[in-house]
């Protein structure tokens, strides 16, 4: 099994999951987040929370819908 898990909710967040210490997660300037005693968290995917990049569940009170389903490969493509 990986040491990392990322579920993708339905028509929610991304939910992180892993040993603590072994994810780090960045802004966009390189800065890290404090992620000390969280071995599972959830990232935004809608777009409206406050907290991001973290989850507030706002998506369940805007109505987010999510794709969920991954793309399959175009046959004859590599």
């Amino acid at each position: 099994m990986a040491a990392v898990k990322i579920t993708v909710r339905k028509n929610g967040p991304y939910r992180v999951e892993a040993p603590e210490g072994t994810v780090e997660l960045v802004d966009a300037d390189g800065n890290p987040y404090d992620l000390s005693g969280k071995p599972a968290f959830s990232l935004c995917r809608c777009g409206g929370s406050v907290t991001k990049p973290f989850c507030d569940g706002t998506h369940s009170r805007i109505g987010f819908q999510g794709a969920e389903s991954a793309v399959k490969k175009a046959e004859g493509t590599s």
